[in-house]
């Protein structure tokens, strides 16, 4: 049987954590990461814009940023994603409202 990792024992995430995490891991340009928990930071929405997805398909995207961010992801609620190269955001930023 397997046990938590020290650092997800140890470390909560906040969502300052978890946008460091996806910069760095995802070589993210952007990042628009949103708590949708009510209080509680276990529930996040992100936007992530990185050259790491070109060429990719959406669901091969999203498994880049599952595998990258495995231990973050494995220590919240719930987690949703949505990644796009920089090219695709210069021309969908406008169809989302950040908050």
């Amino acid at each position: 049987m397997s046990t938590p990792s020290a650092s997800n024992a140890t470390t909560p995430i906040t969502p300052a954590t978890l946008t460091s995490s996806i910069t760095t891991k995802l070589s993210a340009s952007f990042v628009h990461l949103k708590d949708t928990s009510g209080g509680c930071g276990q529930m996040f929405e992100a936007i992530i814009v990185s050259p790491v997805f070109k060429g990719k398909t959406t669901l091969m995207r999203h498994r880049a940023a599952n595998a990258a961010l495995k231990e973050e992801i494995a220590a919240v609620h719930a987690w949703s994603q949505k990644c796009f190269t920089e090219e695709e955001w210069e021309e969908k930023k406008g169809e989302f409202i950040l908050d």
